[in-house]
């Protein structure tokens, strides 16, 4: 064990005698620090996380990496760690630069004593900061730790230190099926629940660790000590375990017990006794239910589920033990399911799921992440091992009209479309095309409805909170236009947007929605707020200098709309992008790509346009939490921003696994209907 007493401090320099320089004068100040050399910035993330420092000294003129990327570092692995810049001369004009680029000050190794006197106030202000942190999560932990005890809780309880289970209730060992505390003694956390969702987990631990992680429950697998599984739901708060910082883990306990006899009657009475899931009419009642309602946003569609060659499943292993392959599949089902999914067990091996989610993008690779999840599924039975897919068919909402029968009709023969073809694969039902005829007269009535809207103010923005995760950026916000008919019935961009870029309305929307977007931020006092523009105005040479009057008319800084661009659009409008770009950037206006990596010139559009923003699509959010593909591809997204000091934000996050395992790969911003729904903005506007 290191000596507790010591004073981590982490100091990147090239040459060790500079960190023995750094050494000897805060001991001769009474300092008794313990120095760690970093001399390679790319080991920096790895020693903040091991090393908990509280202080970082960077002697910038001696390394190739800047302050803003130290910076980003440090506030991704240990936030709140101070950062002084060591530097041969100091002056004003060179402290107020690097406290821009995230330092607190800089010293010089010429004026010791001044170094001395600032390290020990950086080291006190950290102490009390960390102090005041501690004791308000300690009369929380007080607080909640009485009310637990006066209830009589009997949650499963562990705090966890670096990792590993420290301390376990009798409610834990019970749980996970363990004789005693010694069992489990010195265990990882990790051990006590699926590989699959590990990501998830230490990306919870580590931004509960750095006080960012407050009521988000985790759907977790647990692994039971006899092998079997368990679904569960975990909360994370920090705490303290024998006056060391740790973080408590616990899994409610008693719902069933605490519920009202009308509500066990009612789940009898809608629920399927093996899976837990509604069963099949009751499925259909809150299907019809669901779809007669207007959609929030994005896309609908119906998925039907079924097991690969269950009848030779069940001649393998019995019928017994068939029907763990039956709960295993719902179980799975439950666990991927958004918090606005409807999941029901149609009956024999069948399932049903109503998804939403922002695009059919989204859909067909949230079901291709269930396939991959069920291919790695095993069971046991009879002595022997087997493993089993699924195939399932999509049919999208409104592909069948307004009939429910017809869209699980259609969902249904997708689903044995793809059984037809082998199994295990998605097939999706695909509406025909309309003819040319049939789009030119609908086209007609959009652009009477989208030209009325415009004259008499029915169209109005819907904006959507941007968390960080990372970045110190707040009260940033993405906006979204939406239009009402004359009755008063809201219509998604989806349905007016197209016809009106096939119908060349598309640079008279994006002036309005920028003009909107303008006075939501000076009503708001957003500091930054996203607006997308169409393919039309990226070619429009007049849009920058008309919307930099603009904001100069509302006494607003040009910094605080950002304009944003998808990435397919970009690539195909490489030219006109990069010169709106500039003309932005000159103007002082930020940029963004939206729909980041799906195509595979994602890195050569960083190298070429000048961005400040990329937005990660959110299909790559589907599966995430359990995809270690998807992952992969995230993370060196990531470090392709990183490099070029571009901002990463996630689209469409929908839960907390995914924001968990994002926190772990260094996403800096999220936003989804997890974080929050839209919500209308400038409802009254005359515009």
């Amino acid at each position: 064990m290191s000596d507790k007493s010591a004073v981590p401090i982490i100091v990147i320099a090239e040459r060790p005698d500079n960190v023995e320089a750094i050494n000897s004068t805060l001991r001769n100040a009474g300092h008794p620090v313990h120095c760690t050399h970093i001399p390679d910035v790319g080991d920096l993330g790895d020693a903040l996380t091991q090393i908990n420092p509280e202080l970082l000294l960077v002697f910038s003129e001696d390394i190739n990496t800047s302050l803003e990327q130290l910076d980003d570092i440090r506030n991704a692995y240990a936030s709140g760690v101070p950062i002084l810049d060591v530097r041969d001369e100091v002056n004003e004009d060179a402290i107020a630069l690097a406290m821009r680029r995230g330092a607190q000050d800089i010293v010089s190794l010429r004026h010791r004593d001044r170094l001395q006197w600032v390290c020990g106030r950086e080291l006190r202000a950290f102490r009390l900061e960390r102090a005041l942190n501690r004791t308000l999560a300690s009369a929380t932990e007080y607080k909640r730790a009485l009310n637990a005890f006066m209830e009589g809780s009997t949650d499963a309880i562990a705090h966890v230190q670096e990792g590993i289970v420290v301390d376990s209730n009798p409610a834990w060992l019970e749980l996970f099926g363990y004789p005693d505390a010694e069992a489990i003694d010195g265990m990882p956390l990790m051990d006590f629940f699926d590989a699959d969702n590990h990501a998830a987990m230490k990306g919870a631990l580590v931004a509960c660790g750095q006080g960012k992680w407050s009521d988000h429950d985790l759907k977790i697998q647990g692994l039971c000590s006899d092998g079997s599984a368990l679904s569960l739901n975990l909360q994370l708060d920090e705490a303290e375990y024998d006056g060391e910082p740790c973080v408590r883990v616990s899994i409610r306990a008693g719902a069933e017990e605490n519920r009202e006899p009308d509500e066990r009657i009612t789940e009898v009475a809608t629920r399927d006794p093996l899976t837990g899931l509604l069963h099949r009419q009751q499925f259909l009642t809150e299907l019809e239910t669901a779809v007669a309602e207007p959609a929030k946003g994005g896309v609908r569609a119906l998925a039907y589920v079924t097991p690969d060659k269950f009848r030779a499943i069940k001649n393998k292993v019995g019928p017994l033990a068939s029907e763990d392959v039956i709960v295993k599949l719902a179980s799975t089902l439950q666990e991927l399911a958004g918090p606005d999914d409807l999941v029901g067990r149609f009956g024999g091996t069948m399932f049903a799921i109503l998804l939403a989610r922002g695009t059919e993008r989204d859909v067909e690779e949230w079901a291709d992440s269930l396939c991959a999840r069920v291919r790695k599924l095993t069971f046991e039975g009879g002595g022997k091992s087997i493993s089993v897919s699924c195939t399932i068919g999509v049919a999208p909402v409104g592909s069948a009209g307004n009939s429910i029968s017809d869209l699980v009709a259609l969902a249904d023969a997708a689903n044995e479309k793809g059984r037809e073809e082998g199994g295990d694969k998605v097939v999706v039902h695909k509406v025909d095309l309309t003819s040319a005829t049939s789009t030119k007269a609908k086209d007609a009535v959009w652009i009477k409805l989208i030209k009325s809207a415009l004259m008499e103010n029915r169209l109005h923005l819907v904006h959507q909170p941007i968390a960080s995760l990372q970045s110190q950026e707040k009260d940033m916000y993405d906006v979204v236009v939406r239009m009402k008919d004359p009755r008063g019935n809201e219509i998604l961009p989806g349905d007016f947007l197209p016809a009106a870029q096939r119908n060349g309305l598309m640079k008279t929307l994006d002036r309005w929605i920028i003009n909107a977007a303008v006075q939501f931020c000076a009503s708001r006092r957003a500091s930054r707020v996203f607006v997308r523009i169409s393919s039309d105005s990226i070619a429009d040479n007049g849009l920058a200098k008309w919307v930099a009057q603009l904001v100069k008319n509302a006494k607003l800084p040009t910094s605080v709309i950002c304009f944003q661009v998808p990435e397919d659009v970009a690539a195909e409008n490489m030219l006109p992008t990069q010169e709106l770009a500039q003309q932005l950037g000159e103007f002082g206006f930020s940029f963004a790509i939206e729909h980041f990596g799906m195509s595979t010139n994602a890195g050569r559009l960083l190298e070429q346009l000048t961005m400040d923003y990329i937005k990660i699509d959110g299909s790559l959010m589907q599966g995430l939490a359990s995809n270690e593909l998807k992952q992969a591809k995230v993370r060196s997204l990531v470090e392709m921003a990183r490099a070029r000091e571009v901002q990463t934000i996630a689209e469409r996050v929908e839960d907390a696994n995914t924001m968990a395992v994002l926190w772990q790969l260094g996403v800096q911003c999220v936003q989804g209907y997890y974080v929050q729904e839209p919500e209308v903005v400038l409802e009254d506007l005359a515009l």
